[in-house]
């Protein structure tokens, strides 16, 4: 039995070839992200920002401080996913939409917020690496929307992410987690690569 959500993710690889030509408009660009903000978060903090880098002016910006990558400037657009160190002192106001509309109780905030502030904020290590792991699953959401949608995408590291936090405004609490390039694709991009055998990495206990 065919199952479309399983098939764009086993369809899906790495974009190397864009077509220079093709541009997304601003609402497919907010569509992307908005199914991006719909993956999971820790404690519902969603500590993620997303700059999306679609102007020839932004992409002459980024080109250089990464590396050079031709999907910075010919894909239609490349989001800069950034994650912002936890800070729980936002969980009353991130919950308090879900308050509003019945999906929990009042009473239950507190018991939210200070059990993460306890596994947080006395730690830096893992304030970054929740900043990282959210901004991946968000990530990983747009990759997954835009395959559906009939485009190519490219996750990136290679860059300077001082060069990139500076350029492009990033303030204090927050990191660059990754570059992504979306976009129509033009001929040339291989299909997904073959993984390691599954007896190699998965242990079942």
């Amino acid at each position: 039995m065919t199952n479309a959500v399983i098939d764009t993710i086993l369809s899906r690889s790495a974009a190397k070839y864009y077509d220079p030509t093709a541009t997304l408009t601003d609402e497919q660009i907010r569509e992307l992200v908005k199914i991006g903000t719909s993956a999971p978060t820790s404690f519902h903090l969603q500590n993620w920002r997303f700059i999306a880098v679609r102007t020839a002016d932004a992409k002459a910006r980024l080109r250089p401080i990464a590396w050079n990558q031709p999907a910075i400037t010919d894909a239609a657009v490349t989001f800069i996913i950034v994650g912002q160190l936890v800070d729980t002192s936002v969980i009353p106001s991130r919950l308090e939409p879900l308050v509003k509309a019945g999906v929990m109780p009042e009473s239950m905030v507190p018991e939210w917020e200070i059990p993460a502030r306890d596994l947080y904020m006395a730690y830096p290590q893992r304030r970054r690496d929740e900043a990282i792991r959210t901004a991946t699953f968000g990530a990983a959401a747009i990759i997954y929307a835009a395959r559906s949608l009939g485009y190519g995408s490219t996750p990136m590291i290679g860059f300077d992410f001082d060069a990139v936090a500076n350029e492009f405004g990033l303030v204090e609490d927050e990191v660059p987690a990754m570059l992504l390039s979306v976009g129509p694709e033009r001929p040339g991009n291989w299909k997904q690569k073959p993984r390691r055998p599954i007896d190699e990495v998965l242990d079942l206990v």
